[in-house]
């Protein structure tokens, strides 16, 4: 069963047998595909494995199966860190954040995202081309294909505009947003001016013309419709950034329009500032009642039992550094101080913190 392989991977993953974990989610996977939390957590076993690209495809599944779990954007945001794609991981961990706004490590990885990006600015030339009528392509106008035949019938197109599909040389990601979705083609080194980018009321159009080289387009037929005149695009050194202005403030599922992701999955949200947990149709999928009851049980604990509960969870949960900024402060402090932050614990000797009306006492023998 799926369940019973999850244990074994969790296992696996607090044994740090990172390959074993990965290994045993993609069995559960198989078995139930449409379980976000396992896609989830075989992006974390990913991150530990050092497979990045992975981990970020495993997040963004888990996102489109759940679009309102946080972990999900925070191991998409660690993993596109990994990859210096600062842009994209920012944009996770900031939806991540207002689904967790007390989680502060999406703070902390979002400062370092913006550290990285200034520092990325400094040394990359960046150019703002502006959306005027003269490149906007009306919502009720075909999209053509450049060298494309296109003297026959218009229900021949979305075979010819596969084709051309099918051609395309360049990886691209995208976020979503609650007013736009950002998306980003990863073309290094590219000139602004071979650059070509056209909007419409539910198409887009990327062209890029690079002398001696076939030429790269991309024109997918948007999952929603957009306001091309809010529309924008940025080419830089590493990549080209697209600004896609939503017509609604609805949830994405894809970024292409199809039969599947039909307007019955959008999703319109009420507030990015959101405290409460929204309904998806993700939550209708069906139950688990191990894992019911299993959180009933741990419902029950009170006192000591569920400190030591939540202790266990935030050591499992935790990385490397935030494991050994645990250890060494709680037996340093003789078991008065328990921090998560390495770099100040790592520094020095931890000073036990007796609470108030007590005195720490040294023994000696």
């Amino acid at each position: 069963m799926a369940t019973d392989l999850e244990k074994r991977a969790k296992a696996a993953f607090v044994d740090d047998d990172f390959e074993l974990a990965a290994e045993l989610y993609g069995q559960a996977i198989d078995l139930d595909p449409n379980n976000a939390d396992l896609f989830a957590d075989r992006a974390q076993a990913n991150i530990k494995r050092e497979s990045f690209t992975e981990a970020v495809a495993d997040a963004n599944k888990a996102i489109e199966l759940d679009p309102s779990m946080s972990k999900a954007y925070l191991r998409k945001g660690i993993a596109c860190i990994k990859l210096e794609e600062f842009q994209t991981a920012k944009a996770a961990l900031q939806t991540g954040l207002s689904l967790a706004p007390t989680n502060s490590r999406f703070t902390g990885l979002i400062k370092e995202c913006d550290e990285h990006i200034e520092e990325e600015t400094k040394n990359m030339t960046e150019k703002v081309i502006p959306v005027t009528s003269a490149n906007l392509v009306p919502s009720s106008t075909p999209m053509v294909i450049s060298g494309a035949n296109n003297s026959g019938p218009a229900h021949d197109m979305p075979e010819r505009f596969n084709l051309q599909q099918n051609k395309l040389k360049y990886r691209h990601d995208y976020y979503n947003s609650p007013t736009e979705v950002v998306l980003t083609i990863f073309a290094k080194g590219i000139p602004a001016e071979n650059v070509l980018v056209d909007f419409g009321g539910q198409t887009l159009s990327v062209t890029i013309d690079t002398p001696g080289e076939e030429a790269y387009v991309f024109q997918p037929r948007l999952f929603g419709k957009i306001l091309p005149e809010k529309c924008t695009y940025k080419v830089f050194s590493s990549k080209i950034e697209i600004h896609l202005a939503k017509a609604e403030p609805t949830v994405w599922t894809s970024l292409e329009f199809s039969k599947e992701t039909s307007s019955a999955q959008k999703i319109i949200v009420s507030s990015v500032k959101a405290t409460t947990k929204p309904s998806y149709p993700s939550s209708k999928a069906k139950v688990d009642w191990d894992k019911l009851e299993a959180q009933e049980k741990d419902e029950k604990l009170d006192g000591d039992a569920a400190l030591n509960k939540l202790f266990r969870d935030i050591y499992r949960d935790a990385d490397e550094d935030m494991r050994r900024a645990m250890t060494k402060s709680f037996v340093e402090s003789n078991g008065t101080v328990l921090s998560t932050n390495w770099k100040d614990v790592g520094k020095k000797k931890v000073e036990g913190t007796p609470p108030d009306g007590m005195e720490l006492k040294k023994w000696e023998y």
